[in-house]
């Protein structure tokens, strides 16, 4: 019997002492932590030349434009850099403990989980939902969501005109019974755009998607158009010329952001303070034509090039 009961304490003790060492890794934690613990953990969702794994031979490395900016960011605190897979679903969860995601125009709260990263970077849009959430950092890339389609669409891009309101009115009257691919849970989120109220029939992929198949999924002939932000339509037209078009926009214009715990704000305002640095030296800039070699061309009164001779 006192075996029994020694053996009890002892299970009681290893089970509270597991579930200390537990919710302490799990604990938020804010910039003076990072540098105690020396690790920024990254958390990055595969997307549009922010955050891409490159295989060569039997070796897999990561890229991108958020994996060297996050990189620099992390060598700028004194830190060692660590990169968290995730999803678009479920990459709020492993920030902020809580999974959560936006359907039918509000906030849906999921199970609790275990925090795993301190820092969400991979060309994330800046949308108010997710703001309800987390906090984002100073803006750092332009965006937008299009409407693009197979060039053998009967679809034909419109006309742009001076008014943007004017230019999405037509985009989405164009669209009343044709196919649409569009994805939840990211900027693509028909319900963003009041999309089910055009008449076009919304599809919705029966697996998750990356967004980098969007484009892929219209060329198989899964709809004859999809939604696609700037970054990806960018990166499609030179993927795949002459095989899709840009119809017009469906947003107006967007921001992209690093998003941070609510609890987290000097780690924020440090991020933001390496952002100004690096925009001020050059080098952020280097990294945008490294990752997007035409995106100045669209949008160079974003990146202040008026006064530049890189382009």
């Amino acid at each position: 019997m006192r075996v029994t009961k020694f053996k009890q304490v002892i299970n009681n003790i290893f089970l509270v002492c597991s579930s200390i060492v537990f919710s302490q890794h799990s604990l938020a934690m804010d910039l003076e932590d990072i540098k105690k613990q020396g690790v920024l953990r990254h958390i990055g969702v595969p997307y549009a030349n922010f955050v891409s794994y490159i295989k060569k031979d039997d070796f897999q490395s990561l890229s991108g434009l958020d994996v060297e900016l996050v990189k620099g960011f992390a060598e700028s605190l004194g830190v060692e850099y660590q990169f968290v897979p995730a999803k678009w679903s479920n990459a709020i969860g492993k920030l902020t403990g809580q999974h959560a995601q936006f359907k039918n125009n509000q906030i849906i709260f999921g199970n609790e989980s275990a925090i795993q990263g301190d820092i969400i970077a991979n060309g994330v849009t800046i949308l108010d939902w997710r703001t309800k959430l987390a906090d984002f950092s100073d803006d750092y890339f332009p965006s937008a969501v299009w409407l693009v389609a197979r060039a053998d669409s009967d679809l034909q891009p419109i006309n742009p005109s001076s008014s943007i309101d004017k230019d999405i009115a037509n985009v989405k009257r164009l669209i009343k019974g044709k196919d649409v691919l569009a994805m939840e849970h990211s900027c693509l989120d028909p319900n963003l755009y009041d999309l089910y109220k055009t008449g076009a029939n919304i599809i919705l992929p029966n697996r998750e998607l990356q967004l980098s198949e969007m484009v892929p999924a219209i060329l198989n002939k899964d709809a004859e158009s999809t939604l696609l932000d700037v970054a990806d339509s960018l990166i499609a037209l030179e993927k795949w010329p002459g095989e899709i078009k840009v119809i017009g926009p469906i947003s107006q214009k967007q921001r992209m952001g690093a998003l941070f715990r609510k609890d987290s704000p000097e780690l924020r305002k440090a991020f933001n303070q390496y952002l100004d640095d690096v925009k001020n030296d050059g080098s952020y800039f280097k990294l945008v034509e490294k990752h997007y070699p035409s995106v100045s061309y669209f949008y160079r009164d974003y990146f202040n090039l008026s006064n530049k001779s890189e382009i």
